[in-house]
């Protein structure tokens, strides 16, 4: 009895416990002085029953709903008494927190409501970019290499250009007029533009930004934006085809200032991928939601992200309602284990290396295997061309075109621009995440090092600098095509390993 006593009374004790204050908000802030910060709240939705719903758009709307439903219980009685207060606060359901503007006796007094996980950092740092090596500059070719080069034109050769699948572009924005995207984006009809469900702007306190704050149409702030979306969707129909899927549609979302981005923004721009809205960011529709992310950032602890798991709950939750998601594995190479930032640590984000057009690995690309959390997996999970590549420019650079835009920030819109492809030629894979993931996996062309990492030797498949190797959609056509049921039932279908040998094999 009596240690039934005690252990009742340490439950009691850590229930009455306040949450963690990450000690990094109101660092270098004067007594009183108020900063962004996150209230996480403990309570998670059941999104299980998502996989057994075969249409997806339902699928969409069950996991949306039950997000919002979860998310209204645990925040309401909080939210309502900071409003009451004159509190700052916004709130989001993928993450299950409330966004607040405060100071630090706020903080803690929330930090010992019930209910509550942690109070998060919610702090912005600067997008680091990478510069490519010098090299010459090319002009338009018929093809790009990289494109070539992954063997995205085969794929168009049978009449698939990734019609019928959106993809939305997370970045620092997009520059929607420009020639080789205008076509693409979902809002132009040919004749006129409409922004409402498919542009959002996640960045509501902008100073000295070209964009300003809630820009109403698709602006770039940077030009890193309109590059990636190039990459993953670009064509003039004319002699500059750049992008993997020139016929997918493209929907956007800011969630960075000038290259700074935060744990909310990413949150929210993920949110309206989800669940698109309308111009006053009210009444949204999941079933107009994107099919594929692509996520050209990483999350550093200098941005809020000091907690490894922060962004771990929106990630998994839009694999649940079926959206893939490409993310750049990071630009922090070549050391071992530099593969460190959210969101590309995490077992359920495809995080994506760069190569050059030899297949040798960029020297910033981030290397595994995760130290981080513990978990010492490997990553990244795939690779693709990610040095010199060609791309779409902003129109104020003077040049509508880069020639060297390079990074895993370019590597990772060939993959979802490369998931978009394969979709729209296989449809039976549409909303797969796991099967498709595995397919790009088992097709890849498989590249080793001599180098270990953690123990992990570069000379196996996988391995902690190129994963399973270098995207290859011609090869992933082709092993998909291969099957001899290509619609097996769900819970009976192999993986794709288990399915036929890499052709030539």
């Amino acid at each position: 009895m009596t240690s039934v006593l005690v252990l009742l009374a340490a439950a009691r004790l850590a229930a009455a416990s306040p949450a963690p204050v990450d000690p990094g908000i109101f660092r270098d802030r004067a007594a009183g002085e108020r900063a962004s910060f996150l209230v996480v709240f403990r309570d998670q939705a059941d999104l299980s029953g998502a996989s057994r719903i075969q249409d997806r758009t339902e699928r969409r709307r069950f996991v949306f709903e039950a997000l919002r439903a979860r998310a209204d219980e645990s925040q309401a009685p909080v939210a309502a008494r900071l409003a009451r207060d004159g509190v700052k606060v916004r709130s989001h359901y993928l993450v299950n927190m409330l966004e607040v503007e405060s100071d630090e006796s706020t903080a803690r007094t929330l930090a010992r409501e019930p209910g509550v996980l942690a109070v998060a950092s919610n702090r912005p740092a600067v997008l680091a970019r990478v510069a490519s090596p010098a090299l010459d500059l090319r002009a338009a070719a018929a093809i790009e290499p990289n494109l070539t080069l992954i063997g995205a034109p085969d794929i168009w050769a049978l009449g698939f250009t990734g019609q019928g699948v959106v993809v939305g572009i997370a970045d620092t924005g997009v520059e929607w007029t420009h020639p080789a995207l205008r076509s693409q984006y979902r809002g132009w009809d040919g004749a006129a533009a409409s922004h409402a469900y498919n542009w959002h702007d996640a960045v509501h306190d902008a100073d000295l930004n070209v964009c300003g704050s809630d820009s109403p149409e698709p602006c770039d702030d940077q030009g890193h934006g309109t590059s990636v979306a190039g990459l993953a969707v670009g064509d003039d129909g004319g002699e500059n085809q750049i992008g993997v899927a020139p016929g997918a549609r493209w929907i956007g979302c800011r969630n960075m200032h000038n290259g700074a981005g935060t744990p909310a923004r990413y949150v929210e721009c993920f949110e309206f991928f989800l669940a698109p809205t309308d111009a006053d960011g009210a009444n949204p529709r999941p079933e107009l939601g994107a099919d594929v992310v692509n996520n050209s950032w990483t999350c550093p602890e200098e941005e809020g992200c000091t907690d490894p798991e922060i962004l771990s709950s929106a990630v998994q939750s839009l694999r649940a309602a079926g959206i893939a998601q490409s993310f750049a594995a990071g630009n922090s190479g070549p050391a071992c284990s530099s593969l460190s930032n959210v969101p590309p640590i995490y077992e359920q984000a495809f995080a994506v290396g760069a190569t050059d057009l030899g297949d040798g690995v960029a020297v910033f690309s981030a290397r595994g295997p995760v130290l981080r959390d513990g978990s010492n997996r490997i990553k990244p999970d795939i690779m693709a061309p990610g040095v010199g590549v060609r791309s779409s420019a902003p129109s104020l650079s003077g040049n509508l075109y880069t020639p060297v835009f390079g990074g895993t920030s370019a590597a990772s819109p060939h993959v979802a621009g490369g998931i978009a492809l394969l979709w729209s030629a296989l449809p039976y894979l549409a909303g797969r995440v796991d099967d498709t993931e595995e397919l790009l996996e088992a097709s890849a062309v498989p590249l080793t090092s001599g180098i270990t990492c953690g123990g992990l030797s570069g000379g196996d498949v996988p391995n902690p600098i190129y994963g399973w190797g270098r995207l290859d959609l011609a090869a992933a056509h082709a092993l998909a095509t291969a099957r001899v049921d290509p619609v097996p039932a769900p819970e009976t279908r192999p993986s794709p390993r288990q399915v036929a040998p890499r052709p030539g094999s």
